[in-house]
C-alpha cells in the first residue's frame, strides 16, 4: 500500500521530499481533506441566535476555533463544532492546544485527524462521555 504522503520520485529521478507539516499551505490542505463542513462567523451566528460580537468573542475565548479559508478569505468554524449542538468541552483543549504551540489551524488539524487510541477522533472523543480528559492529556504531550 502506498501512503499518499511518502514521498513519490520526480520525473527527473531527483529523490522527492515530503511536504513541510508546519508549512500553513499545507496544513490548510490537510485541513479541507479532514473537516467535511465549514460555517462561516455570520452562519454560527445565526444557528446559535447570537450577535456577531458574541460569536467573534466564542472564538477569541477559544470557544470556538476558526481559520480563514475560501474566497473570499473569512473566518470559519468546522460544522461539527457547532452542530448539533456547541461542543461545549473543546475550549480547554483549544487553550492545552495554543499552549502546545499550535497555531489554530494545526489544532484543528489534530481536532479531526483520525487516532487510533481514542474512538475516532479527538472531536469525537470530545462529544463522548467521560473522554476529556484522555484528549486533553494527548493535546498535553505535543507540547514535549
Amino acid at each position: 500500500m502506498v501512503d499518499a504522503r511518502s514521498p513519490q520520485p520526480t520525473d527527473d529521478g531527483r529523490p522527492a521530499t515530503l511536504p513541510d507539516p508546519l508549512d500553513p499551505s499545507a496544513v490548510m490542505a490537510e485541513l479541507e481533506q479532514l473537516v467535511d463542513a465549514w460555517m462561516t462567523l455570520e452562519e454560527v451566528g445565526t444557528a446559535l441566535g447570537l450577535a456577531p460580537s458574541q460569536v467573534r468573542r466564542l472564538v477569541a475565548d477559544r470557544d470556538l476555533v476558526a481559520v480563514r479559508r475560501g474566497k473570499p478569505r473569512r473566518d470559519c468554524v468546522p460544522t461539527a463544532l457547532v452542530l448539533p449542538e456547541p461542543l461545549r468541552r473543546l475550549r480547554g483543549t483549544a487553550v492545552v492546544l495554543a499552549d502546545a504551540g499550535c497555531s489554530d489551524a494545526e489544532a484543528l488539524r489534530w481536532l479531526f485527524t483520525p487516532d487510533p487510541t481514542l474512538p475516532g477522533t479527538p472531536v469525537e472523543a470530545l462529544r463522548a462521555e467521560h473522554r476529556t480528559t484522555e484528549v486533553r492529556r494527548r493535546a498535553q504531550a505535543l507540547a514535549f
